[in-house]
């Protein structure tokens, strides 16, 4: 099924979190020729960024979402519902096909599907690093019930589950196989805290982005 994790973040400043993601080693994809939407490839995984004021879901500047793309979403579909994921729509937006469905602690996910129909955007030739791979965190998720979930999706747990007695939220991290102190070297403008294997670097939107060797 080919289904790719991509967190969605919302921000004040898609810009400015563009070019910090191109520091840390992701490649811009797809722009919305009006702007507000671009998504960026990273070896593994990618992140989307939304412009918060123009979000008609109601994502708040900061906040980071879990959403994923996909091939084909009927395939997802039957998967999901195998794995007991009954609550699947599938439905038509002005940009494609898009899934919605349920997951574990009532989180509302959408798998977009991948569709040759970009008019209205803008197209990049793109070669990500591979060095790099999107692996979110997940704080106060029912970590068998979200592994459920993924396995359905078709994806091999590229995320972290953290703290379970918090209220759910995704954390936007990466992992990477570049060295630590070549990633840091690159942020000297930007407050950065590292500790044994980890970097955290405050992002335009002021939220701490993790970088995990």
């Amino acid at each position: 099924m080919n289904v790719v994790i991509r967190p969605l973040r919302f921000t004040t400043d898609v810009d400015a979190m563009r070019g910090f993601l191109e520091r840390l080693g992701l490649r811009s994809r797809i722009e919305s020729e009006r702007g507000g939407w671009v998504d960026m490839l990273a070896g593994h995984g990618m992140v989307a960024l939304h412009d918060a004021a123009t979000s008609s879901t109601g994502g708040r500047p900061g906040q980071t979402t879990l959403s994923f793309e996909a091939d084909k979403l009927d395939e997802v579909k039957d998967r999901l519902e195998q794995v007991g994921f009954v609550d699947v729509t599938v439905f038509d937006e002005a940009y494609g096909r898009v899934l919605s469905v349920t997951a574990p602690d009532g989180v509302v996910i959408w798998v977009d599907e991948r569709s040759d129909d970009l008019y209205g955007y803008k197209v990049h030739d793109v070669r990500p690093d591979e060095r790099w791979s999107v692996t979110p965190a997940l704080t106060g998720a029912e970590e068998p019930a979200w592994r459920r979930f993924l396995h359905g999706l078709g994806i091999e747990l590229p995320v972290r589950f953290s703290s379970p007695d918090e209220p759910f939220a995704v954390g936007l991290e990466l992992t990477t196989t570049e060295d630590l102190t070549e990633v840091h070297n690159r942020f000297t403008d930007l407050r950065v805290t590292r500790s044994d294997n980890t970097l955290q670097i405050t992002d335009p939107d002021g939220q701490l982005v993790v970088v995990r060797g």
